[in-house]
């Protein structure tokens, strides 16, 4: 049965949410983007924060926290005194660079890249994954599998099993398979808020069903992410695992110091 609360918020769940996404998230993604897509030659001079300004309409703090993130992330480098350049790929490893502070860099990841999912057999959760979360996870969940790319000619970048609690109810029916990220989906459609969001990362070899959905080799070095969705009130609601390969994923994380 579905949580009284976001039973009652089921029916007034059919307007599109609204981007919440900071500005400068956005730049960020939007230039991101461009570079992976090799519109930027490697080493090339990068737009001045003017040029930027003006191309984004946005004040010159925005352009300066995009391109902080951008340099955090390994696509450019900074230099006083002779601008901003992309870094050479071989710089960055090759590697899609993720960046994870917030929810909303979650869903800049998204918008960077492809997937569509296929529902699999739900039930309980696999008790390999269940002994990996300190947290609550009784009872049947459904799931939902999807492989992400960069673009439809590009090796796998994921692999990613998505599970929502039955308490969802039918808005787990509600879902569009075609249009990406599931998360920010149910929260509109089942009324429910993200409270907290917990990530495990672990380096584990390919399984063979993990190397045939990313095209690898058995016991290639893969890494492992299992994020669960927690409600206000503490409860899980969405659990997914995902495993990229080793040489295509790579985290950058920036944290703010209270001053």
């Amino acid at each position: 049965m579905p949580h009284p609360d976001w039973e009652n918020n089921l029916a007034n769940a059919t307007a599109p949410a609204k981007d919440k996404t900071p500005r400068y998230m956005q730049v960020a993604g939007e230039l991101r983007e461009a570079i992976l897509a090799g519109r930027y030659a490697d080493g090339q001079q990068f737009p001045t924060e003017t040029t930027l300004c003006k191309t984004y309409d946005v004040s010159r703090f925005t352009v300066r926290e995009a391109l902080k993130r951008l340099q955090l992330e390994g696509l450019i480098a900074r230099r006083r005194g002779s601008g901003t350049i992309v870094q050479p790929a071989a710089a960055r490893g090759g590697a899609l660079h993720q960046p994870l502070s917030n929810v909303g860099e979650l869903l800049q990841y998204a918008r960077d890249s492809e997937v569509s999912y296929v529902e699999r057999e739900g039930g309980k959760l696999p008790s390999e994954i269940a002994e990996q979360i300190g947290e609550d996870t009784q009872g049947t969940w459904r799931c939902f599998r999807g492989t992400r790319h960069q673009s439809l000619d590009t090796p796998p970048l994921a692999v990613t099993d998505a599970y929502f609690h039955d308490r969802l109810g039918g808005a787990v029916d509600k879902l569009d398979l075609a249009a990406g990220t599931l998360f920010s989906q149910i929260e509109r459609l089942a009324g429910v808020t993200i409270g907290r969001v917990t990530q495990d990362i672990q380096a584990i070899a390919a399984t063979s069903e993990t190397a045939n959905a990313l095209k690898i080799d058995k016991g290639d070095p893969v890494l492992r992410i299992i994020r669960c969705y927690l409600d206000p009130k503490g409860s899980v609601y969405e659990i997914s695992v995902s495993h990229h390969p080793g040489d295509r994923f790579a985290y950058a994380m920036h944290i703010d110091l209270d001053s």
